[in-house]
């Protein structure tokens, strides 16, 4: 498995209220969330990093430059318009083998990642396994229905519908990548119609639960993330 990181955003609500760094370079519990999901994942199998960040982040490229992390990291420096053609840009490193795609702003507990990557590993019978939470905190959720199988049935944007939301975490099978140019060439530009796409051209979506996820939009979040880290701190 090798891990693909979304980091090209412009983090512009966190900008307006007065954050200063990159979106990725914002710490929780004293470490940049982008340093977290790079950790986690290299405890959990993750042979290369590949990441994508936009051409203003120079703080983040430096973050780069200046860490080591136990594993090849292929750093991409190019400003896309979207999350798909931030994919799309990183899509030719990733047609070989099964990877996991995060973006950098969603807070978790470290073993539900384990179990998410173990569960992904053992159910090769599907092309992309979502992690995907009832505890919905996000301004604009993706929504997702889920059979009895865990397989994914239908996305919405339509809050009223929330059951499960999605949650920032995904690990695909190469496969799902055979169909991104024509998704680009059709006008499509962010994953979650992708997501949708995907499953138009019938491909097998399955989501897995995760109790909680703390999505990381404002600085109000920040806090929130904070807490919960510190509460899991307190269990153990």
């Amino acid at each position: 498995m090798v891990l693909a990181i979304l980091a090209a955003g412009e983090g512009l609500r966190l900008k307006a209220e007065g954050i200063t760094v990159p979106k990725p370079l914002v710490k929780v519990g004293g470490v940049p969330m982008i340093e977290r999901i790079i950790r986690v994942g290299v405890n959990n199998g993750a042979t290369a990093l590949y990441c994508i960040a936009n051409e203003e982040a120079t703080a983040l490229h430096e973050f780069f430059s200046e860490n080591e992390f136990g594993i090849p990291v292929d750093l991409t420096i190019r400003s896309t318009p979207s999350s798909l053609h931030s994919l799309f840009a990183l899509a030719p490193k990733l047609r070989k083998q099964p990877f996991c795609l995060c973006t950098t702003d969603t807070v978790f507990r470290d073993e539900e990642f384990k179990r998410f990557i173990s569960y992904a590993q053992n159910h090769v019978d599907c092309d992309g396994v979502l992690a995907v939470t009832q505890f919905v905190d996000d301004e604009n959720p993706l929504c997702v229905t889920i059979n009895g199988d865990h397989r994914i049935t239908d996305f919405s944007d339509e809050r009223s519908r929330i059951g499960w939301a999605t949650g920032g975490l995904y690990c695909f099978s190469p496969k799902v990548l055979e169909v991104i140019d024509d998704a680009l060439l059709s006008g499509m530009s962010r994953l979650r119609n992708y997501l949708r796409y995907l499953l138009q051209k019938g491909y097998i979506l399955k989501g897995y639960p995760f109790t909680k996820m703390i999505d990381v939009d404002h600085v109000s979040d920040i806090q929130k993330a904070e807490e919960f880290l510190a509460a899991l701190k307190g269990i153990h």
